[in-house]
């Protein structure tokens, strides 16, 4: 039997909210290791500019509002606290609260190194830094000297598959990187019904953050990776469908998608909130996934949190190549892409056999992203369970 363990986690749901895919990407380790029967709390420490309107109080900003609705929501109202980054003010629970959560926990799960607060840290035996943005996190810190707040944890873990392996020529530092799959809680993500978004469908960001270079390679954005695929449309009669969140200045790329033949969806209702996000996944036939230039350039073997999602729900994913078929079986269900032809094949490949590329899709979650397999076997590596 599972030892019941006590289980902080920390990570971005509220310094930008309403962010409904964002928000995913935490909730699946917050109700996966619920769902193991551990005791999980959620913590998020915030600098003063993120709330929510300006000069707001925490405990009155949009930020706690959001991450009260969604805690409440998904069954955690009372297991949740947002701090000021000096722990002078919370929403949730109190300082106090947290403090002795902390002095029971036994696993912190840092998600991109967010909880800095030394005081309810440094005595959690396992303290797990958690790189969700593998390739720019290693270059971040070797490239630009940016303190990534590696330090104080006593294991590291990236999603990028490929870190550390001769492939992935990305440097590491001398540190040791250990790797995990991004994890899906199924019965929160059933297989989905009927499809409302007949085509290939993704939600992206056309830059998030600053590309890097280094040996003469960009490791860019999802623009830089786009980009080279603007003629697909005027391709194939497959309806493409972008939830992107692109700044109006962008005026030479909007003209370029709209000229092609996208689809161009605004994706503030299709993604303010956890539910909204999933309906729209839930919704789409297919996806159409485009990786940011960085995760391809490093062949980090990143796979999208975003495209386990689909893959769940019964939606088969065309995904573009990070390295990832190095770890995860292609051909059904989940078809890797380099190319524009490659693309149009795989197209034609889902679209040909639809029913048995959902059916596969569904199978390979269950596989290889069952939030109890991938969390259980997380907590034996870290050696927090036998």
């Amino acid at each position: 039997m599972t030892r019941r363990l006590t289980i902080l986690v920390s990570g971005m749901v509220a310094a930008v909210p309403a962010q409904g895919g964002a928000t995913w990407a935490v909730l699946q380790y917050v109700l996966g290791f619920a769902r193991l029967g551990h005791d999980v709390y959620f913590v998020e420490s915030l600098d003063a500019d993120a709330l929510r309107p300006p000069g707001a109080s925490l405990s009155a900003s949009a930020n706690a509002g959001y991450c009260q609705q969604v805690m409440s929501r998904y069954g955690h109202g009372s297991r949740w606290a947002l701090m000021t980054r000096d722990g002078s003010e919370t929403a949730g629970m109190a300082y106090e609260e947290v403090r002795r959560v902390a002095r029971e926990a036994t696993v912190l799960l840092d998600i991109s190194g967010t909880l800095t607060d030394q005081e309810l840290v440094q005595g959690i035996p396992i303290r797990i830094y958690l790189d969700v943005d593998p390739a720019f996190t290693q270059l971040w810190h070797h490239v630009q000297g940016v303190d990534m707040g590696f330090a104080g944890h006593t294991h590291l873990l990236t999603v990028g598959l490929n870190i550390g392996r001769p492939q992935c020529p990305v440097p590491t530092g001398g540190r040791i990187w250990s790797t995990s799959v991004q994890p899906v809680v199924l019965e929160r993500w059933p297989v989905a019904g009927r499809i409302v978004h007949d085509g290939f469908t993704t939600v992206a960001n056309w830059r998030g953050y600053g590309s890097i270079e280094l040996d003469s390679v960009l490791y860019g954005q999802k623009a830089h990776s786009l980009r080279k695929f603007f003629a697909l449309p005027t391709l194939t009669p497959e309806t493409l469908m972008l939830a992107l969140a692109i700044h109006a200045d962008e005026r030479a790329d909007v003209k370029a998608l709209r000229e092609n033949g996208w689809t161009l969806l605004d994706p503030g209702p299709l993604t303010e909130s956890p539910a909204a996000y999933q309906h729209f996944i839930q919704g789409s036939k297919a996806e159409f996934g485009v990786a940011k230039s960085g995760y391809v350039e490093s062949r980090s073997g990143w796979f999208s949190d975003r495209s386990i999602c689909y893959l769940a729900s019964g939606r088969p994913v065309l995904a573009q190549e990070t390295g990832f078929s190095n770890h995860l079986p292609t051909g059904a269900g989940l078809l890797a892409f380099d190319t524009l032809e490659d693309i149009l094949r795989g197209i034609e490949q889902i679209n040909g056999d639809y029913p048995r590329h959902a059916a596969a899709a569904r199978a390979l979650a269950e596989e290889h992203f069952d939030s109890d397999r991938v969390l259980s076997r997380l907590l034996q590596d870290v050696g927090a369970a036998p």
